[in-house]
């Protein structure tokens, strides 16, 4: 691994293989990721604890610096590197030096010159993460929040958690990701979490106009008919139409979505009969999926609320452990030199 390797593990991982930077999935193996989900699972009983806190942060500094507005991911975050001990500042950037004229850039190197060890971003432009970790801020570990169309690799590890809580193994398994694929961050990091950890197929459900091009070549099989796209799935996720990024009319209407492939009951049931139904969040009830299933018996919803702390709690724990080691390599070499 070199600076001039193309591949986004020369910035993510050292080079014994451990995270520094958590920006994507591509390119992270099936043991890592299954790394992840132990770590994460050692976590979740910190929450049922009187005192829910472990010391692995105590005395860093994490920054939640979010580019773009989300209530729930921010939270979790917050809440995680709290459940850590690290000191935790989140940025307002819309009242930031950003918004008064300073870089990005500067903006960056000024928090890094008050000992910030660690960066969450979230960006409304893809590759914003990668740009941070390798450009700017040497020394920090960064973890991707989402940016833009390109990933939210925190979001797909939550999901894979929740599915191997309630299946106990992804082989074998049929997943079908529904609704809009094309502006989806997090289908796209899921569908590469599910493909690395084994499932038997993953499918994707949506009308042509709010599907990539490439869908296809990101490991996936596509429907367009809801009823076809259910049969024997052991999995179903379903995505929020994401109205704000939409450019053009790609849907004649929201109740027309709804008929043709928002989840009902009646949709569910061509589904395995222990099939789970999961959603990233926030729900449009009444969208993309009906109240009485979002609220059912197998909606596993707020499992994967719950499994979001824990998870981003494994992530910042393990990049800046990883940051730590190959900060003590450097000066063991220089000591030795």
């Amino acid at each position: 691994m070199t600076a001039n390797d193309p591949s986004p593990n020369h910035l993510q991982l050292t080079r014994d293989g451990q995270l520094r930077h958590f920006l994507t999935l591509d390119g992270l193996d099936r043991a890592l990721l299954t790394d992840i989900l132990d770590t994460a699972d050692s976590f979740i009983e910190v929450g049922e604890r009187t005192i829910k806190k472990v010391p692995l942060l105590r005395g860093r500094t994490v920054v939640n610096l979010f580019f773009e507005s989300s209530t729930r991911t921010r939270s979790t975050f917050e809440l995680a590197a709290k459940r850590l001990s690290a000191d935790v500042l989140n940025l307002d950037i819309s009242t930031s030096a950003t918004s008064k004229g300073e870089s990005l850039s500067d903006t960056l190197l000024n928090l890094e010159a008050m000992a910030s060890d660690m960066f969450v971003v979230r960006h409304s432009q893809s590759g914003a993460p990668h740009f941070i970790a390798e450009s700017v801020t040497p020394g920090v570990a960064i973890i991707n929040a989402g940016d833009g169309r390109h990933a939210h690799p925190t979001q797909a590890m939550l999901d894979m958690l929740t599915i191997r809580q309630h299946k106990g193994r992804f082989e074998g398994l049929k997943v079908a990701i529904v609704g809009d694929v094309l502006h989806s961050r997090v289908a796209r990091s899921q569908i590469r979490a599910l493909n690395v950890l084994g499932v038997d197929e993953v499918r994707v459900i949506a009308p042509g106009t709010l599907l990539p091009k490439d869908v296809e070549s990101l490991g996936c099989t596509v429907e367009y008919d809801m009823a076809r796209g259910m049969k024997d799935l052991d999995v179903v996720i379903m995505l929020r139409l994401q109205k704000e990024r939409m450019e053009g009319a790609l849907l004649p209407s929201e109740r027309e979505f709804y008929r043709l492939y928002g989840l009902n009951q009646d949709k569910l049931a061509l589904a395995q009969p222990d099939c789970i139904v999961m959603h990233p969040g926030p729900i449009n009830r009444g969208v993309e999926i009906e109240s009485a299933v979002a609220d059912g018996p197998q909606s596993v919803i707020l499992n994967q609320v719950t499994n979001g702390i824990a998870v981003r709690m494994a992530v910042m724990s393990m990049a800046m452990g990883g940051q730590v080691a190959e900060r003590q390599q450097k000066q063991s070499k220089g000591a030795q030199a």
